[in-house]
């Protein structure tokens, strides 16, 4: 039986990729009545996953695993305890309303097999990130995440918005990503394992670790982006332009809760600290506070709800920070709940738009009388959302006011009295979360006259669409007539994956007069007061808040980044043959040299073995490097090839003394025809070519010389370190036994060359021999084609062009069809 439901549980992981495999063959079987087909798959998850809650609730943790990088200890593995459930059991049961919502909400013209296939594929890899047991694999799923979220919210691609703000999501979620990228390198570095369960047990080694601080930091970087917490949130409003369906998956139930569930796994491996309980605590109460004044300020309904999220997630995240077992329980248990009241609000949302044609709360008004089921949802979402009894989101805020109040006893302990400001901000934070729920509320569906100024008549939507938004909101009561029996039992075994040693949840609506409750008193009168006078707070809003810039920010990293891109390309490709070599060489010292200085790798040289040096070698270097010297000084090429060729003729010499003549008739050989070609490629240049050069600059001959040297430095080490550090045998002791024996040869380098490695050779010739008659071809058929045009021969039209250009410039005469007659001119450095 354990090892079905370790399949099972694989199965369930990959089914949506499957289903968006099939999407688009069925679109076109099933055309616009694809959406049923596509509700089976998160119907088939919710109700398998709620079949494992028994296990999971007993302790119980299904894993399978599949071996894949074993030298690192990486396998395909996934694993679902409590923390895993709750996850999964939010997006499959969301999904699910989600589905069969857009059966009704899309029309038929839309492209349903392009729609199905991006959300599976983007259900599928949520799956993957909550259910997976290795850092290695979430980071696989995560970066999936944002690219198929990339491609919900450009659904309408046809419109700039929603290519914009697909795009930004993309950039801010894929800079999280790699910042997680860079944290799970450096936990490999500190733990050797990627592995929870394994990294859990290795808490302590990983918070005495120097990279700690390093570690914290790039996690909860990319946990922020991913949910939209202050100052990454930018590109969540964006993100709206989405259809609702999309708006209403990704921001209310798993795209923004990656975050929050990468937090809360980690929390047991990093938890506990100032560090880890500070970030967190001050990102999510800022974003608790900037999120709720900003939404203030919105006239689109999407807008609200998108600002609503960041202050609804930086509360949850701020619970975290906390760090007690209360704080968590209450982060966990308003996670459920945020997921149900906001799911159902934006639902209401897509139906008000759907049937009015505007989502302009300025326009709409009275839309109580002819959307009565709207209206419903809307107030017990609202409600639940401002923290008022008797629905579920008055339980968690009641929790979330007695952890603040609490906060200074927590890991927050050293802020000292700064702590105390921390239920200050909770209440200030949920006033206003108080007003732009009512407004949402009272704003649309009452307040005067039904609205007449709406591109469409007003009327309630379909049955379809209203019924899964009264099936998500009908939970925040359920939830708050019976907690226990309902949250408590999918949270228990979330909090224990959390709270290692064990915490026992109670939810209860009445604990008596206490500073929570009063805490909850004051937020409704003042909250009452500010919508009393709910336009002047708006516009004063409207008037300061576009001060904060964290919109413009971004706007000039989007178009400055090309521009600087682009100045240090022009940069290095300057045309200059000299500047390409000095930027490779110099790549190469920061590769190579910088390593050794840093291990000091001169000192691992050893000379011990090595064979004594005679004079006529002593004399042969000494010629060789002044050879080299002088190609370097001189201004002359002829003196600079002739002397490059003394260099290879020394080296030659060097193969005579080392009885190697075979290899010393090949240097000479290679070096005089290398000579004779340089030459004839000197004569051959155009007239003036050389002459009209500008001397080099003082200062870059300086750089040159500095980086020769370096190079220099660097090849004589890696020689030195090649021949002092092996780390196996050698295998000359084969061809001494076997060069005379097997092949007849008593030179072991020519056995070597034609028998023991004969295949390279003939290789090596083969390529040899192509390239020669590649060139040779390319010059008949170039000096063919240059005249056959131009009725000249090739050296006047060279000696031509060069008179033509300029000093420092070549010219490449261009086919007409590529330049329109324009001459390319390349600027020549002197090399």
């Amino acid at each position: 039986m354990e090892r079905e439901v370790r399949f099972m549980l694989l199965g369930l992981v990959l089914l949506p990729f499957a289903a968006a495999f099939l999407m688009p063959l069925l679109s076109k079987i099933l055309k616009n009545k694809i959406g049923y087909a596509a509700a089976l798959v998160p119907l088939v998850l919710f109700v398998s996953f709620l079949s494992l809650l028994p296990m999971v609730n007993a302790g119980e943790h299904i894993a399978y695993a599949l071996h894949w990088i074993p030298t690192l200890g990486v396998d395909l593995a996934v694993r679902l305890d409590g923390i895993s459930l709750l996850f999964v059991l939010l997006i499959s049961g969301i999904g699910l309303a989600v589905m069969i919502y857009s059966i009704f909400y899309l029309g038929a013209k839309e492209r349903l097999g392009n729609f199905y296939t991006f959300i599976m594929l983007f259900m599928g890899a949520m799956l993957g990130v909550c259910t997976s047991a290795n850092l290695v694999c979430m980071y696989l799923f995560w970066e999936l995440t944002s690219v198929s979220s990339f491609l919900l919210i450009g659904f309408w691609y046809e419109k700039e918005n929603p290519r914009l703000g697909a795009q930004k999501a993309l950039l801010v979620t894929m800079a999280g990503g790699f910042c997680i990228l860079a944290g799970i390198v450096l936990i490999y570095r500190v733990a050797g394992t990627f592995v929870f369960d394994e990294l859990i047990a290795q808490a302590d080694l990983i918070q005495a670790s120097p990279f700690y601080p390093a570690i914290v930091i790039l996690l909860l970087i990319g946990a922020f982006a991913k949910s939209a917490q202050v100052p990454f949130h930018i590109w969540l409003p964006t993100a709206m332009e989405a259809p609702t369906p999309i708006s209403c998956y990704l921001h209310s139930a798993t795209m923004v809760k990656a975050g929050i569930y990468l937090i809360a796994r980690m929390t047991p491996i990093l938890g506990g600290t100032a560090l880890w309980g500070g970030i967190i605590t001050v990102v999510g109460l800022t974003s608790l506070l900037f999120g709720s004044l900003m939404a203030i300020r919105q006239f689109d309904m999407k807008g609200i709800l998108a600002y609503s999220t960041i202050s609804q997630l930086g509360l949850i995240i701020s619970l975290f920070g906390f760090g007690t077992d209360a704080a968590i329980a209450g982060g966990l248990f308003h996670l459920l709940n945020h997921s149900t009241f906001k799911g159902s609000l934006f639902l209401m949302t897509g139906i008000v738009d759907h049937q009015t044609g505007t989502r302009d709360t300025r326009l709409l008004h009275g839309l109580g009388k002819v959307m009565p089921l709207s209206a419903l949802v809307a107030c017990i979402g609202s409600f639940s959302m401002a923290g008022l009894p008797p629905f579920s989101g008055f339980l968690s805020k009641e929790m979330f006011m007695e952890a603040a109040q609490q906060a200074h006893t927590s890991n927050l302990a050293f802020m000292g009295d700064l702590a105390y400001l921390i239920p200050f901000v909770a209440v200030v934070a949920s006033i206003f979360t108080f007003v732009y729920s009512i407004a949402l509320f009272f704003k649309i569906f009452f307040g005067g006259e039904t609205t007449t100024t709406t591109p469409k008549q007003p009327k309630e939507g379909s049955l379809g669409m209203l019924i899964p938004a009264l099936c998500l909101v009908s939970l925040n009561i359920i939830i708050a007539l019976f907690p226990n029996a309902t949250a408590g039992l999918v949270l228990q075994g979330a909090i224990n994956s959390v709270i290692r040693h064990g915490y026992e949840m109670h939810i209860a609506f009445w604990h008596g007069i206490t500073p929570a409750l009063i805490m909850t008193l004051i937020v409704v009168g003042l909250g009452l007061f500010v919508y009393w006078h709910y336009d002047w707070v708006k516009n004063l809003f409207l008037s300061y808040s576009s001060r904060i810039g964290a919109e413009k920010f971004y706007q000039k990293f989007l178009h400055g980044f090309p521009a600087l891109t682009g100045k240090l390309t022009d940069l290095q490709i300057n045309g200059r043959l000299s500047d390409y070599v000095a930027f490779t060489l110099c790549g190469a010292l920061l590769l190579v040299l910088g390593p050794m200085i840093y291990y000091n790798a001169w000192s691992h040289i050893d000379i011990s073995d090595m064979a004594p040096v005679d004079a006529l070698e002593i004399v042969l270097a000494v010629v060789a490097a002044c050879a080299a010297l002088f190609v370097a000084l001189t201004k002359r090429r002829i003196w600079a090839i002739l002397a490059l060729s003394v260099v290879g003729y020394c080296v030659s010499f060097y193969f005579v003394l080392m009885r190697a003549p075979d290899l010393a008739l090949a240097q000479l050989m290679v070096e005089t025809i290398s000579t004779v070609l340089y030459l004839l490629a000197l004569y051959k240049l155009p007239y003036g070519m050389l002459s009209n050069n500008p001397p080099i600059p003082n200062g870059r001959r300086t750089i040159n010389a500095l980086i020769g040297c370096l190079v220099g430095l660097m090849g004589f080490t890696v020689c030195m370190l090649g021949q002092g550090c092996k780390y196996f045998d050698s295998i000359c002791w084969y061809y001494n036994e076997n060069s005379l024996k097997l092949a007849g040869g008593h030179n072991i380098v020519n056995v070597t060359i034609v028998d023991f490695r004969g295949f390279d050779t003939m290789g090596e010739i083969t390529v040899l021999g192509l390239a020669a008659i590649g060139v040779y071809i390319m010059i008949k058929l170039g000096r063919k084609h240059l005249y056959d045009r131009h009725g000249v021969e090739p050296a006047e039209e060279q000696k031509a062009g060069f008179n033509d250009a300029g000093n420092d410039t070549v010219v490449i005469e261009t086919d007409p069809y590529f330049q329109d007659d324009n001459d390319l001119r390349f600027p020549i450095s002197p090399l």
